[in-house]
């Protein structure tokens, strides 16, 4: 009897050795539950595209009336959903732009529409209904020019409302012995150059609307 009893109690702290070593190592191995943060990754960071597009829209000029591509000035080609075929590019002195498996495009001339249109339908070989925009960067094409009685004569980039007082701004003001009653514009018209009279002072002073410049137009201040 009494080895039986033995054999039982052994047998039962057996058990419960068993049970504490196993149940402590399981306890130990068990990971503390991981909180899913994927959601708030995932909310926290900004759409690529979107942040891409919104640089590009940062960058952009905003082009005269009647603007027309021209050489040198910098375009971005924006495809929706085609990121390979989403790049910068810069006009080249023939006129014309490479895209991936579109080679070259005569694009000098055209306007921002037409341009548009031009990729588009070109697009269309290789992507289904693609969506093209058209956003320029940079336009250098564009050009007037400042000379006579000013700080720096030269050639200047045409943005989009330069104005003469602007212009005369870039160009570090009038000289000590300008003659700012007799300024003047020389502007082509109808392939005909023209001459136009402009008010310096009443311009300065808000009496007057101040002269929109147009692409080759050339200032002249006399001294």
């Amino acid at each position: 009897m009494q080895k039986h009893l033995k054999t039982s109690t052994r047998f039962a702290a057996i058990l419960v050795l068993t049970f504490l070593l196993f149940g402590s190592r399981a306890f130990a191995q068990d990971p503390a539950p991981k909180t899913d943060n994927s959601s708030k990754k995932q909310g926290s960071r900004p759409n690529e595209k979107d942040a891409s597009s919104s640089e590009n829209a940062q960058s952009a000029v905003q082009p005269p009336a009647g603007y027309r591509v021209g050489v040198d000035d910098e375009l971005m080609i924006s495809v929706w959903h085609e990121p390979e075929f989403s790049q910068s590019v810069v006009v080249r002195p023939d006129g014309m732009i490479t895209l991936p498996l579109l080679n070259d495009i005569k694009v000098a001339g055209l306007s921002t529409e037409e341009l548009r249109s031009l990729v588009t339908e070109k697009l269309k070989t290789v992507i289904n209904d693609p969506q093209v925009t058209i956003i320029v960067k940079s336009i250098k094409s564009l050009k007037v020019f400042l000379v006579g009685a000013v700080a720096k004569q030269g050639m200047f980039s045409l943005t989009s409302g330069l104005t003469v007082l602007e212009l005369i701004t870039e160009g570090g003001g009038l000289g000590p012995f300008a003659k700012s009653g007799s300024i003047y514009i020389l502007r082509t018209v109808d392939g005909k150059q023209v001459r136009i009279a402009y008010n310096y002072k009443k311009a300065l002073e808000g009496k007057m609307e101040d002269t929109v410049l147009q692409s080759g137009d050339k200032v002249v201040v006399p001294q």
